[in-house]
């Protein structure tokens, strides 16, 4: 088959579902460090700041890892970077199992399984995706991103029960097991090079060698601050939301609840947006889910319920789902198919580095107002500077088709 007529083919949607089945197996490294930290802090007698250490590590490599895992994947496709980052994810689960201390805990995170492993397993696969559709790339990216989300539903009750049953180290290592056996099959599936790939691909449906009027660098710049602005107003609902329901007197069970909630409707959003995408294009979905991510936000100053909660929260997951997705939409749109696994890597990190500060950012701002009400308004403010990014990217887009 030609390259045209591999894309959207049979062949296309296979390598799609092996996609989606490494990023949840691969997601595995996002969240066991949470489900372990109660047992991690206990054995190695640690604050709970020094045993946060390894999920901060593990999210920082995992953030860098995508822009080396993604240009490694520019170059020489998929599957071999995959299998050496699957090697790496199971050893560091066996190395975390059998680690004498803390520090060599945290180094096995944040090496082995953040920068070495699961980050092979995100960025790097979405823009994967995009490079094998066209009709119906949207939903191809949307599917591929919901991974990670479905890591999160699928790998927290797993590691919860071998916790409890066999103990956190060895919870570890049949985790380092079980994704040995299970992704070097499924990478061995992505050996297909995806079309244009090596010869440089189209430069975007578009056709600009200067994406919108900007060069490539300033527009992956743009992108990048775009999602740091966007992640810091989301992280405020996602990393806070239990604490918020503690304070409020609802019981840290019940956030717990909303944040599970906020998620499972995060996947439907992705879904959702990725069929928005294929008919409207990523700059207009990212609109549109920003639009809706402040609506919701700034609805949360005014209802602080336990019924208003859940809806607010059901509402905040089907709004923002979408836009982490539409990024990677985006950048096929605009880039080279040579280039899109090292830039979708770029803007991917960026929106982790906006998660991660909006996250401390709003406990600052708890810390010295004494409520959350000064940190919605500062998640809005930043909301609003996503808003205007997109759409001066929107308005470029509409000058330069009126030129054509």
């Amino acid at each position: 088959m030609t390259g045209e007529q591999l894309l959207d083919s049979r062949a296309a949607w296979i390598r799609l579902c092996a996609i989606v089945a490494l990023t949840t197996l691969g997601g595995a490294g996002m969240w066991s460090v949470v489900v372990a930290l109660p047992d991690v802090q206990a054995e190695f007698g640690a604050t709970r700041g020094a045993a946060s250490l390894p999920y901060t590590l593990t999210m920082l490599g995992f953030g860098a890892g995508g822009i080396l895992m993604g240009r490694l994947t520019d170059r020489f496709g998929a599957m071999r970077p995959l299998l050496c980052a699957t090697v790496a994810l199971s050893s560091g689960y066996i190395l975390a199992g059998l680690a004498p201390s803390l520090a060599l805990y945290t180094l096995a995170q944040g090496v082995l399984i953040g920068m070495f492993g699961a980050s092979a397993a995100f960025a790097p696969l979405v823009a994967d995706a995009s490079l094998w559709f066209r009709r119906r790339r949207g939903i191809a990216v949307a599917l591929a991103a919901s991974g990670n989300y479905l890591a999160g539903v699928v790998w927290p009750p797993i590691l919860t029960w071998l916790i409890g049953a066999h103990g956190w180290r060895t919870a570890h290592m049949v985790v380092g097991v079980i994704c040995l056996v299970t992704m070097l099959p499924l990478a061995l599936m992505l050996r297909a090079r995806a079309p244009g790939s090596q010869s440089g691909g189209s430069l975007g449906d578009a056709g600009q060698a200067r994406p919108l009027g900007l060069s490539r660098a300033g527009l992956t710049a743009i992108l990048s601050f775009a999602g740091i602005s966007c992640c810091v107003a989301m992280a405020m609902p996602q990393v806070h939301i239990v604490a918020y329901c503690g304070d409020l007197g609802y019981g840290v069970a019940r956030g717990a609840e909303m944040l599970s909630l906020m998620l499972a409707c995060g996947i439907v959003s992705r879904l959702g947006s990725g069929l928005l995408a294929d008919r409207i294009g990523g700059l207009r979905t990212l609109m549109l889910g920003s639009i809706l991510q402040g609506v919701a936000l700034s609805l949360f100053l005014f209802f602080d319920g336990l019924g208003s909660l859940f809806i607010l929260s059901a509402m905040f997951g089907l709004f923002q789902g979408g836009i982490v997705p539409s990024y990677a939409v985006i950048v096929r749109e605009s880039f080279p198919a040579s280039e899109v696994g090292m830039r979708v890597g770029i803007v991917l990190m960026a929106t982790l580095i906006g998660m991660a500060l909006g996250g401390w950012l709003s406990g600052v701002i708890f810390d010295a107002t004494g409520s959350y009400a000064a940190a919605f308004l500062n998640g809005i403010v930043w909301n609003a500077v996503n808003v205007l990014i997109v759409a001066m990217l929107l308005l470029r887009s509409r000058a330069r088709l009126a030129l054509a």
